[in-house]
């Protein structure tokens, strides 16, 4: 592997390389190794932590299949499975690899692989959440450890991340879910999130039963739009994404979602086509209808002002 095999790639100082997604940079600010491939399976995502690991700067990974700077038959197997289950969107667990470093040392690091998805869903990759591991029997430990590091990721997002326990209870509301409903984290942990946080209205309440049950079944859907019920009983409008959640051993314990705000995007679409219809009033109205602007000059003349 040569370093500078790729030095044509450039890499903004202080941004995660991801090849123009922007969209996850914030993940170089944290202290565990975080590296991510596209669907052809070359590397998009290079963290400053996986830059300390390994030796490769970003611009000697990125462009690169990942399977490069695996070590062993064994090791390349299971990151094969690994992302072969993430780019079709099926929950993948924790697994160990052999990493080589430019200085051709081994480093053993457990894996955490998630499904990238675009902003309609579309699956454009897959990211790891990686810690180092020095010996075998530590690596509960270090998964404990590397889950606490994804939460405060879910915590700092910009995105409303929530998500439900297998008995539909809140276990998850980050800090941009609460801003947009006015409900802390504290609030709602362990309410139930359909009847507490989705307005109230039966048929809605049945639209999101099914798309929470689906994925409790491991069914996962996309482009969901949800109306969130605020603390001063105002309305947020989400498209969501309900995605499984599971355990080391492939057992479903919840769901969790990753959200948009089209709240406002919605509300200049309605008064576009408030305005569009508005037109069309003015334009077929039976009685003539005329305007002026501040200077006197015409600015409104309907169909029936023509006529006449």
């Amino acid at each position: 592997m040569s370093p500078n095999e790729h030095d044509h790639i450039e890499q903004t100082p202080g941004h995660v390389c991801m090849n123009g997604d922007a969209s996850i940079e914030w993940i170089n600010c944290v202290s565990i190794p975080v590296f991510g491939v596209d669907t052809q399976r070359q590397i998009n995502t290079w963290n400053n932590a996986t830059v300390e690991m390994t030796g490769y700067a970003p611009q000697d990974a990125v462009g690169r299949p990942l399977a490069d700077f695996i070590m062993g038959e064994e090791s390349r197997n299971a990151l094969k499975v690994a992302l072969d289950n993430a780019l079709e969107g099926k929950d993948t667990p924790s697994c160990k690899l052999a990493f080589q470093t430019s200085a051709g040392e081994n480093r053993g690091l457990l894996i955490n692989p998630g499904t990238q998805r675009d902003a309609v869903g579309k699956i454009v990759g897959v990211v790891c959440f990686a810690k180092l591991m020095f010996k075998p029997e530590a690596s509960d430990e270090l998964l404990i450890t590397s889950s606490t590091e994804f939460q405060r990721l879910v915590d700092t997002a910009v995105a409303p991340i929530f998500g439900i326990d297998v008995d539909g209870k809140v276990n998850k509301w980050n800090k941009k879910t609460a801003e947009i409903t006015g409900f802390s984290k504290e609030e709602a942990m362990n309410q139930p999130f359909v009847s507490n946080f989705i307005v109230q209205d039966p048929k809605k309440h049945d639209m999101v039963n099914d798309m929470l049950n689906k994925a409790l079944r491991g069914i996962e859907t996309n482009e969901n739009h949800i109306e969130l019920r605020t603390k001063s009983d105002e309305v947020r409008h989400l498209v969501v994404n309900a995605t499984t959640r599971r355990d080391a051993e492939n057992n479903i314990i919840g769901v969790v979602s990753v959200a948009q705000d089209v709240t406002e995007s919605l509300k200049y679409d309605q008064a576009a086509e408030t305005m569009k219809e508005l037109r069309l009033l003015v334009d077929t109205a039976n009685a003539p209808i005329f305007g002026i602007d501040v200077d006197g000059n015409v600015n409104e003349w309907n169909n029936k002002t023509a006529e006449i």
